[in-house]
């Protein structure tokens, strides 16, 4: 098998790069998501969260190993070995929580068992459980091989433990499992919802519609991308052009797992909007407080700054600036004291026959005014 040309090692290695560091951004803002809205917290998407997490966990262990390739940094065996060791054991819970995943829809699809008969300890002790296992197996046959062979003491491709030999079978042979066993969940969970469209009083081309956008979901769910991938030939510019595509298609499947199964999930979607709507209650609810104070504390100050222009206006009610800001002199001396007439006495019109004085005649044009400012203040 001949080796690719140095220059599509360095383009394939850049797109990588840019891949799982798009991937992790998306991947870690979907984990906030599912973990901050109380509202998402299923057992459905407690499953997809934990898929995300080894995406993250992978795809970080790869970026600090290439990294340290390129920087040429010097590192012991035993830096080597913990390194190779993480990678190959995040590699494999990923590819276990993607067979959670079929087997949860296979579950839910074909046998059509309930939510509440399918519990979380199981899944998560295949997801998190079976990688170690295979891993400790892996890592002792390893240090059985290469003990009697030359071991490099720099963390390089050439470090022994990143030899690729048959001993690597061991995580490599569950990986390939898992992929089989998901092909089959695909193939049994299409066929039924296929069966299910085709019951349904529906055009065909929407059921086909539907059924392809199903399959293109499950896809990168249950890791069928990488069969896709599995076997690339050896020479020529389709071999170039079989690498590109692949370190595309393997360094984003985090970020099209995340966009599929959070940022365009009709429940995301929602729960996201109704926090945004609350949010900005909560902040018009704010400002509205806000402008209340201002505009207390505004028409306070004007009253306490209205100049008398004379002794007569120094006792004016309160009114806003706009409207008339003091009140006429005959509802001011009403209010405060007898009006005096030619005489000093009340004139004729405020007396009654039994010469009683008929405050309520008066009493509107005195006390609305002052009525009037207060409500205005009180707004």
């Amino acid at each position: 098998m001949t080796e690719p040309p140095p220059d599509i090692v360095e383009v394939t290695s850049i797109i990588y790069y840019s891949g799982y560091i798009v991937s992790l951004v998306a991947l870690s803002l979907a984990v906030i998501v599912f973990v901050y809205f109380k509202d998402l917290r299923c057992l459905r998407n407690t499953i997809h969260a934990n898929l995300f997490i080894t995406y993250i966990l992978s795809a970080l262990m790869w970026i600090i190993i290439l990294t340290l390739q390129l920087s040429g940094s010097q590192s012991g065996i035993a830096s080597c070995v913990i390194l190779v060791t993480l990678l190959h054991y995040f590699t494999l819970t990923n590819f276990f929580w993607m067979l959670v995943e079929g087997l949860y829809l296979y579950m839910l699809v074909v046998e059509t068992f309930s939510g509440d008969n399918l519990r979380f300890n199981m899944y998560a002790a295949i997801g998190w459980g079976g990688p170690g296992v295979f891993v400790i197996m892996w890592v002792i046959a390893k240090g059985i091989t290469i003990s009697g062979l030359d071991q490099a003491t720099t963390l390089e491709i050439d470090c022994s433990w990143m030899r690729e030999s048959t001993v690597d079978w061991i995580f490599q042979g569950p990986v390939c499992a898992v992929l089989i066993i998901n092909l089959v969940f695909l193939i049994r969970i299409m066929w039924v919802l296929i069966t299910k469209l085709r019951s349904a009083n529906t055009v065909e081309t929407r059921q086909y519609r539907k059924a392809s956008k199903a399959l293109l979901v499950l896809i990168p769910l249950l890791g069928i991308t990488y069969l896709v991938v599995l076997a690339a030939p050896s020479e020529g510019v389709v071999s170039d052009i079989f690498a590109v595509a692949r370190a595309l298609l393997l360094s984003t499947q985090g970020f099209s797992v995340s966009l599929f199964y959070c940022f365009l999930n009709s429940e995301v979607r929602l729960a996201l909007r109704h926090r945004l709507e609350r949010w900005r209650d909560e902040r018009n609810i704010r400002i509205g407080q806000v402008r209340q104070r201002s505009r207390r504390f505004t028409n306070s100050g004007l009253s306490k700054e209205c100049s008398p222009r004379s002794r007569t206006e120094s006792f004016r009610p309160l009114t806003y600036s706009k409207r008339e800001s003091c009140a006429s002199s005959a509802t001011t001396t009403t209010l405060l004291g007898p009006p005096v007439g030619a005489h000093g006495a009340y004139p004729s019109t405020m007396r009654g026959s039994n010469g009683a004085l008929h405050l309520h005649a008066m009493a509107p044009r005195a006390i609305s005014p002052l009525m009037q400012g207060l409500d205005e203040n009180s707004v």
